[in-house]
């Protein structure tokens, strides 16, 4: 089997007494949900990300210098809340610091509560989804995902941060036989591409053709099944669970 394909199939398909046991198709899953977010962040609010914040900070370049349909305010309300969720979630995965899974639990348990209050707002208001009730999504989906940030550092799997794709595709490529490296692990890094993109597609799609909210249904249909695993995985005492050796 060439390379690629069996680092793509140990991804999704984990050594369970490996050093990350089953959360690499967890991250997955939730990079899945980063696409989705920021689908609806973009398409229906304005112009601002509510999880890949670097693309913000280039967005408030563009306010500054009077670029068209880009909100200054926006995007720094979508940073101070990522920022908030951010700290709320190192809270939350350090009290449960000796575990893995159950700081995969706890967090996702934060995060479920934001996504799915931000998606009640869309369905009690309808769009399009300005004002007050613009920042409101903003505010609430910027926190859950800093909270999934958080934790997804705290995890560490390698390559798979969820949504930072800038650094992981340049591995890929910087790190490959060709470039001389000690391999790419494109298998794994590909995988976590394809799984944001899906999730951006089928956000767009469902936004744009179906229902504005629809996005954010699947997003908390999606954290709730995670949750739910996530609240299994609390409860092993495999290897994988322990915390990692920071060097």
């Amino acid at each position: 089997m060439p390379v690629v394909l069996r680092e793509a199939r140990d991804t999704l398909v984990p050594d369970m007494d490996g050093p990350h046991g089953p959360l690499p198709p967890v991250m997955l899953a939730l990079t899945v949900l980063t696409g989705l977010v920021d689908a609806f962040s973009f398409l229906l609010l304005g112009h601002v990300f509510v999880a890949n914040m670097t693309g913000n900070v280039v967005f408030m370049g563009f306010a500054l210098a009077g670029a068209p349909s880009f909100s200054m305010l926006a995007s720094a309300v979508a940073l101070l809340s990522f920022a908030g969720g951010a700290l709320a979630g190192g809270v939350t995965v350090h009290l449960a610091r000796a575990h893995r899974g159950r700081q995969l639990q706890h967090a996702l348990l934060v995060e479920t509560v934001f996504v799915t209050a931000a998606m009640i707002v869309t369905l009690v208001s309808g769009g399009p989804y300005t004002g007050g009730v613009r920042f409101t999504l903003i505010v609430l989906l910027g926190v859950g995902l800093g909270v999934q940030n958080a934790s997804v550092r705290s995890l560490a799997v390698p390559d798979l941060t969820t949504t930072v794709l800038t650094r992981t595709l340049t591995g890929a490529v910087a790190d490959s036989r060709i470039a001389r490296g000690p391999g790419s692990r494109a298998g794994r890094r590909v995988l976590s591409a394809v799984a944001i993109l899906a999730g951006a597609f089928l956000g767009a799609l469902a936004a744009l053709n179906v229902h504005p909210a629809l996005p954010l249904v699947i997003a908390v249909g999606l954290l709730a099944a995670m949750s739910t695993v996530a609240s299994l995985l609390a409860r092993s005492d495999a290897p994988w669970t322990r915390p990692l050796v920071r060097t």
